[in-house]
């Protein structure tokens, strides 16, 4: 009877899903083959194949990704993933924009923002940037104007070409006080060697939030021990396709927290943080 009151009484959204228009470099694909070989798929996704899964799997919302890491994982355009996510309003796009390679950071999150996405992904670690430079903030204050979420990739990271010294999210402390109204996002919640620091963010800090992409649910009261108290602060994510959702999904519901803290970590949060209504 809980696990019924919990499926119909709050959406599921996977706040992290990646699609690629050319395949990812051959390191990526390699690691999607082994991590999840059901999910595997050689050519591009359709939007009408991704809705099939959501919908196989009980998710309502999905949010798809661009990424504009070329040293690391390849392109996945904001004009791709916006066309992509048009066809369905259950689709949310998020552009990414390189520090390095962008020669007006601002202009593009505008252009961005008019083809439909309603996020920004930014990979410190695959981009080679820190988060708290200056060249940044007139980012974070357009995305603050636009009243868009801003999710930083924090945590290590097995690819080939990744700077590990970028994914400490003690740098996105600076940007927290400096831009108290910009919701941030960590995702990964700082895996691997920081997950302490990430959760003392989104303690201390009523603009942060931890999504959980690339973590097996079952350890997160490992990785997050105070997890029913930042149960408001917590976003499921997937990682599809280097993550089964079901199976991620059913760790979630089995974790020994309450029923509302998992509502608000399956969907609850999310909705309200990309201001979606049901």
């Amino acid at each position: 009877m809980g696990d019924m009151a919990l499926e119909t009484s709050s959406p599921i959204i996977d706040f992290h899903i990646h699609v690629f228009q050319e395949p990812w470099h051959p390191w990526v694909m390699e690691f999607l083959r082994k991590v999840n070989p059901k999910a595997y798929a050689s050519k591009p996704l359709k939007t009408h194949e991704l809705l099939r899964i959501l919908d196989d799997v009980g998710v309502e919302y999905g949010v798809v990704l661009a990424e504009n890491a070329p040293a690391v994982t390849g392109i996945v355009s904001n004009r791709y993933v916006a066309e992509f996510c048009s066809e369905s309003d259950r689709l949310i796009p998020f552009a990414s924009i390189n520090p390095n390679t962008s020669p007006d950071m601002v202009g593009e999150l505008e252009e961005a923002y008019e083809l439909g996405c309603r996020g920004l992904k930014l990979l410190p670690s695959y981009m080679f940037f820190y988060p708290n430079e200056s060249r940044m903030y007139r980012l974070y204050e357009k995305a603050e104007e636009l009243d868009i979420p801003v999710m930083f990739h924090t945590g290590t990271s097995v690819f080939k070409n990744v700077r590990q010294k970028y994914a400490d999210p003690i740098y996105i402390d600076d940007v927290a006080v400096d831009f108290p109204d910009l919701k941030i996002v960590l995702s990964h919640s700082g895996r691997g060697m920081w997950y302490q620091t990430a959760t003392m963010l989104a303690r201390i800090h009523e603009n942060v939030y931890l999504e959980i992409a690339g973590l097996p649910p079952k350890k997160l009261l490992e990785y997050i021990p105070n997890l029913e108290e930042l149960a408001d602060k917590i976003i499921f994510g997937s990682d599809f396709p280097a993550a089964d959702i079901a199976e991620n999904i059913r760790q979630i519901r089995a974790l020994p927290v309450s029923n509302s803290a998992k509502r608000k970590i399956l969907g609850g949060n999310a909705l309200r943080l990309l201001a979606l209504s049901t």
